[in-house]
């Protein structure tokens, strides 16, 4: 082939290659300006930024035409100029509690604007409901309005106060709370990042908030411990947890193994504790935060890691959420890392026997007698009543600090949950002056509590045979919860005591309390802190004015 033939062929061949790479390139062009970004431009998604507002509205008057929140009316002036209250009321009636309304791209600022229901203005303290309404919509109102906003995956959201702070930060911050660690983290929900939405010209109550935000924090801790299945949370894991989860935030912890509860005499937990190859942990909490010479609150919780009744076992259906049974135990720890976190001036020891209540060659035995340390015995009854045993040593161990007062938590008693539902924990207390300070502080946080009684009568029935001081279970029908209470009377060492009975608000269907999801509740933790915080700070908390 001649050299000039050769050389006007491969001149072709290079102009082809060229044309071709300029019509790609153009292709590529075009196809970017008529679908938009492509590579990595398309996953570069703008942060989105939305907002939470509220409205008064009567409920039961459709034409109500709404008044806002003066957060909402002020941004509403001066950032929409009337556009979002034209929008709101063209949307239909004013949102119910509960309800809200969703608007987009009414001004730069914020992508999402959540305009959620409060009820009327002239809520408050119902003497009837034993709550405060006004804070209860505030946290309802805050839960839905954030997830209305989650769905659309918006990064962040600023929430308004609704006029009392720490409500706000309560609902928006359990409302978003949700288990999911155990799940592929491609399939889990998106969780924005929350802050107080304030105008500098209007006042702001941020340490409100943060107090909010502490309790808020404290009951969804509680629930991650509740929500943990059995066999990632025994008492050896939970002990590590619980060091973890406090060993930069003030409060102390000890972890004492079985040699050492077998030196202490603590005969009842330990047979609980038998019929498991998980070995007992017992762990003491201490916090100072006020002078050494003041005598402690001493909190104790109940917890069991897994409870299957023993040799009486439960039946499935009650077996499901029984990794749970440890609620009173979250609940202390939580409430002991929250009264750190609020830096409360109160000294507080916590003590917590840790135990699975197992069916093995070793657990104890229906008719089985156990000799306590005080010199009284107990007969095991029925071993799916293993509750009060797990407490009796913690009650008579506390006798060592000298408290100002005991409270217990536990979840001893199903019964409780057929008298009250999911609506309020049951007290027991020999001291009216704890009953007055628990029912407060059920009131401000919305989780309410119940006074049952710890008549004679009830100790009768427990006590009442004659080759054993106390049965587990006693005599007669119903009362379960009632002599559950009977008995660790029996061995309390001293002074005033409070018991509380979690059992059946343990866990919630997502519909008793709408800021809180599908699962374990957490309860009654931040009724614990505030209720711990009255005593201390009055002038610091706002609590008891209704």
């Amino acid at each position: 082939m001649p050299v000039h033939t050769w050389l006007r062929m491969q001149t072709f061949q290079r102009s082809k290659v060229q044309w071709l790479a300029q019509l790609f390139a153009t292709v590529s062009r075009r196809s970017s300006h008529s679908h938009g970004v492509i590579g990595t431009e398309k996953c570069s998604r703008p942060p989105s930024r939305g907002l939470v507002l509220g409205v008064y509205a009567d409920e039961h008057d459709r034409d109500d035409n709404g008044l806002l929140t003066p957060a909402a009316a002020k941004y509403n002036e001066s950032y929409t100029n009337g556009v979002l209250m034209d929008m709101l009321r063209i949307a239909g009636p004013m949102p119910k509690r509960g309800e809200t309304r969703i608007f987009f791209n009414l001004e730069p600022t914020y992508s999402a604007v959540a305009v959620c229901g409060l009820g009327s203005t002239c809520l408050g303290y119902d003497p009837m409901e034993k709550l405060d309404l006004s804070k209860e919509a505030i946290r309802v109102a805050s839960a839905s309005g954030c997830r209305e906003l989650q769905k659309l995956e918006t990064n962040r959201i600023y929430v308004e106060d609704f006029g009392h702070a720490e409500s706000a930060a309560e609902g928006a911050h359990m409302g978003m709370w949700i288990n999911q660690n155990l799940r592929n983290p491609e399939s889990r929900l998106f969780i924005p990042q929350l802050q107080l939405y304030y105008e500098p010209e209007m006042p702001c109550d941020s340490n409100g908030w943060k107090i909010g935000l502490a309790k808020a924090e404290a009951q969804n801790l509680a629930r991650q411990l509740q929500e943990a299945p059995a066999n990632h949370m025994t008492p050896t894991t939970f002990a590590q947890n619980v060091v973890q989860i406090l060993c930069n935030s003030g409060v102390n912890v000890e972890v004492k193994v079985r040699s050492w509860a077998e030196s202490q005499g603590m005969t009842s937990f330990l047979t609980v504790a038998k019929g498991s190859c998980e070995p007992p942990i017992f762990l003491e909490l201490s916090y100072y935060g006020t002078k050494l010479s003041e005598r402690p609150i001493v909190l104790i919780g109940q917890g069991n890691t897994y409870d299957s009744g023993g040799i009486c076992a439960k039946k499935l259906h009650a077996l499901r959420d029984m990794r749970g049974d440890m609620a009173g135990a979250a609940c202390v720890v939580a409430t002991c890392r929250a009264i750190a976190a609020l830096k409360l001036p109160v000294n507080i020891r916590a003590l917590i026997p840790l135990c699975e209540h197992m069916i093995g060659c070793n657990a104890m035995k229906a008719g089985d007698v156990i000799p306590v340390k005080n010199g009284k015995s107990i007969e095991v009854v029925d071993t799916d009543h293993e509750g009060p045993l797990v407490l009796v040593d913690a009650l008579l161990y506390a006798a060592s600090f000298g408290p100002k007062y005991i409270v217990d938590v536990s979840t001893i008693s199903d019964h409780v949950l057929n008298s009250f539902g999911k609506v309020c924990s049951a007290v027991f207390t020999n001291s009216e002056d704890l009953w007055q300070r628990i029912k407060n502080a059920g009131i401000h946080t919305g989780d309410r509590v119940w006074r049952l009684p710890l008549w004679e009568y009830f100790t009768q029935q427990m006590c009442s045979v004659q080759h054993v001081d106390v049965q587990n279970y006693g005599k007669g029908t119903g009362g379960e919860s009632c002599k559950a209470a009977a008995l660790l009377k029996e061995f309390l060492p001293c002074g005033q005591w409070m018991h509380i009975d979690a059992y059946n608000v343990m866990t919630t269907k997502g519909e008793d309390y709408p800021y809180l999801r599908r699962g374990m509740a957490g309860r009654p933790t931040r009724t614990l802190i505030e209720f711990i915080a009255q005593a201390c700070c009055k002038n610091k908390f706002s609590t008891t004015q209704h």
